[in-house]
């Protein structure tokens, strides 16, 4: 059986303590826990608190964000992604996160039970970055389908 990695970054206008991203932070644990409950949920990347990966310090620059999850389905992940409570943060983003050049989203399936590390994401992301989308990295404009 296989599973969907998803993992995306930001890099934001200024640290999470700053006024200027308080909605951002307040709406973390909230889509957090939406997520959490969504159908095809399986696992999602925390900080050694149990927070929300955005206080995963996966790069030297505190301000560069990360989110790594895992889903039982595209379908799944989309229906949370798309779904009004996410739609609603997402739209903002440019309020609270600086333009992306490259990839900022990579998709990829792993074996059922297997939880991706960060480092094997940033490696797929750079992947996708350098050669586009395939079965080993993708986004969801070009899927490809778990076998």
């Amino acid at each position: 059986m296989r599973h969907l990695a998803q993992y995306n970054i930001a890099r934001a206008r200024a640290p999470l303590t700053d006024p200027l991203l308080l909605d951002f932070v307040s709406a973390i644990a909230h889509l957090n826990e939406i997520a959490e409950q969504a159908p095809g949920f399986i696992w999602r990347l925390k900080d050694e608190n149990g927070a929300s990966s955005s206080y995963v310090r996966a790069h030297d620059d505190e301000r560069m964000l990360v989110n790594l999850s895992v889903w039982d389905s595209i379908e799944s992940l989309r229906s949370y992604a798309y779904a009004p409570a996410h739609l609603q943060i997402f739209r903002r983003r440019a309020e609270w996160f600086e333009p992306h050049t490259g990839p900022s989203l990579v998709l990829w399936w792993i074996d059922a039970g297997h939880l991706p590390t960060v480092e094997e994401a940033e490696g797929r992301l750079a992947q996708l970055s350098a050669e586009g989308p395939g079965p080993a990295a993708f986004h969801f404009q070009r899927p490809f389908a778990g076998s």
